[in-house]
């Protein structure tokens, strides 16, 4: 059959900056070759989450088979493998685009190349995918399309020739991006008589199915009935059904060498089936595994507490069902004297932490109290063993600690010429170092530096777009572990230490975070009967301190006249009930006051 004719197959991906238009652009190719009818059609149709559609970014990606009839009467299939936009996951676009032949670069008219197209076309290049570049939103009135095509040529070295003018919101030219991807996108290479070698791209958990795993098929073939096995584990599995993305899941009887398509084989757990990981088959496998496969590790960690113990047992099943879809959200138990129990999480990044927050408060009806984000630091102790810590309360006793290294990152900020001065100062307040400037075409410049992952974890894209007033755009990748010097700071209300507030921090930065915390501090617990003291530590050692005055009631009110040792004495009953006080009562901090501390910024 045709249809099944690797010569009128093709496998694409639509990739962008944020908000360049790409889940738009992928609404007009699906309403153009009619996979919906226009009754069910709805804007940012392979965004499933609510979330994604507010938000207007791509958080899980999807995958859809568009049938297409050139001119001449052939029909193609056209797979179009949807990627998320964000950096936190860039490992699982580099999966996705290793399942295509070619991409479809969109830019946007009105705002130009920025960091991220430049990253997504380096990511491209060096898979060797062929590239198509398109100018989107071509139809509104400050669109710039000539000097977007000279950035375009200058900053990303593609031919003007090459690059298409489009309106993803009106429709303008897609039909002539529709025979583009035909002409110029080279058709799949595989055969179907080799032993079996497919590369699951995502995969998704269904209730009653298990994991259903999205996948490129490069050699062989596959159907129900087959024996597969996945390269990373070694387990075997019996296949129930394959298929294709029809926007709904359409079974079919085969998929073939050069396809895009679903398995479903009983598979119960979504760590079973790794994005990147290899399907052969048990009986005939291949001679290798597909390159690229690596564990996806955490970055970012948090601890998560319900703000009502009562709902404990509501957030363990909350977690324990939203990592049936999110292999890359990992959780361990985890308790605080201050917030009770609850759970130590490890995310991919800052937006991947927010999501999930997110979805834990909205689909699972819960209210959370999130715990300063904090990255994973490499230890080398006296003795010479080694441990990874992200939790500020299994720090190690430090005079057992040798060496320490945190994770750094190489940031990559594309800006207007006018802000370098301000970034350059932001980079060295941030700890940046090995600060580079590449003037990419006139008026705009790409810089990169290389700092802390810990540096970016507060407010660094908030400050990066007020000294740039919204024009700088950001990217970055981890590189590696440096030395650094770190320590813990406790946080000490009444004298006793409150460990949900504890945070591991560079010692340059230790002090006017301890500052910023006590004072945020003051203003948040309420005042009480007697004089409460709030301190950073480092160990033994005061480094901050803020304190709440007490209410004192008048006690000389009804003391009028007489000698002065009357009033004396009664001041002196007071002072002995305060301080008897202080050593009894104790200090509830509201949940306010966690939060206040999570949204305070570094002292200019």
């Amino acid at each position: 059959m045709d249809t099944f004719n690797p010569a009128h197959i093709r496998n694409f991906s639509v990739i962008a900056h944020i908000d360049h238009g790409k889940s738009t652009l992928s609404d007009r190719l699906i309403q153009a070759t009619d996979v919906v009818s226009a009754r069910d059609f709805r804007d940012q149709i392979l965004d499933t989450m609510d979330l994604e559609r507010e938000r207007g970014i791509t958080i899980k990606s999807q995958a859809v088979t568009l049938p297409v009839v050139d001119k001449a009467g052939q029909q193609y299939i056209l797979n179009l493998i949807d990627t998320p936009g964000h950096v936190d996951f860039t490992y699982e676009v580099t999966r996705a685009l290793s399942c295509c032949e070619g991409v479809v670069l969109v830019v946007d008219a009105t705002q130009g190349v920025q960091a991220q197209t430049m990253a997504n076309l380096y990511m491209a290049l060096d898979l060797d995918l062929f590239v198509i570049p398109v100018i989107n939103k071509i139809d509104l009135i400050s669109a710039d399309v000539e000097g977007t095509m000279l950035q375009i040529d200058e900053d990303l070295g593609l031919s003007t020739e090459d690059i298409l003018s489009v309106s993803a919101k009106t429709g303008q030219n897609i039909d002539q991006l529709l025979a583009a991807i035909i002409e110029r996108i080279p058709a799949p290479k595989g055969q179907p008589d080799q032993p079996l070698s497919a590369l699951i791209f995502d995969s998704l958990y269904d209730a009653y199915r298990g994991v259903i795993i999205f996948c490129r098929v490069f050699e062989g073939t596959v159907q129900a009935g087959d024996e597969i096995r996945l390269w990373s584990t070694n387990a075997v599995h019996l296949v129930e059904e394959v298929g294709i993305f029809s926007l709904n899941r359409k079974a079919v009887p085969v998929l073939h060498a050069g396809e895009v398509g679903y398995i479903i084989a009983g598979i119960k757990k979504i760590e079973d089936a790794r994005v990147g990981d290899t399907i052969t088959q048990n009986s005939r496998p291949c001679l290798k595994a597909l390159p690229g496969f690596r564990e996806i590790k955490p970055v970012v960690f948090s601890s998560i507490y319900p703000t009502v113990q009562e709902d404990y047992g509501d957030l363990e099943a909350a977690v324990e069902k939203l990592n049936l879809n999110d292999a890359a959200f990992t959780f361990d138990k985890d308790s605080s004297i201050a917030l009770g129990h609850g759970f130590r999480c490890g995310f991919l990044g800052l937006l991947h932490l927010e999501i999930v927050q997110e979805r834990l408060e909205r689909e699972f009806n819960l209210s959370l109290f999130l715990t300063s984000p904090s990255v994973r630091y490499h230890f080398i102790m006296q003795d010479g063993s080694e441990q990874f810590i992200d939790n500020p309360a299994l720090y190690p006793d430090p005079t057992e600690i040798k060496q320490v290294f945190e994770p750094y990152i190489k940031a990559s900020i594309m800006t207007p010429q006018t802000y370098i001065g301000p970034l350059m100062l932001l980079f060295k307040e941030r700890r940046g170092t090995n600060s580079q400037m590449n003037f990419i075409s006139s008026g705009r410049v790409e810089l990169t530096c290389e700092m802390p992952l810990a540096e970016v974890l507060y407010d660094f894209y908030d400050r990066l777009k007020t000294v740039s007033q919204g024009y700088a755009s950001y990217d970055y990748e981890l590189i590696d572990y440096r030395p650094s010097q770190v320590v813990k700071v406790d946080i000490l209300v009444n004298g006793e230490k409150v460990d949900a507030l504890s945070q591991i921090l560079h010692k340059d930065n230790a002090v006017a975070r301890a500052r910023q915390i006590c004072k945020r501090l003051r203003d948040e617990i309420p005042r009480q009967q007697f004089k409460i003291p709030i301190q950073g530590a480092i160990g033994g050692q005061i480094i901050a301190r803020e304190t709440i005055n007490p209410y004192r009631k008048d006690v000389l009110a009804k003391c009028y006249g007489g000698d002065i040792t009357r009033k004396k004495k009664l001041l002196e009953k007071q002072k002995k009930g305060k301080k008897k006080m202080k050593v009894v009562g104790s200090v509830e901090i509201p949940q306010s006051a966690f939060l206040a501390v999570l949204k305070s910024e570094p002292e200019e």
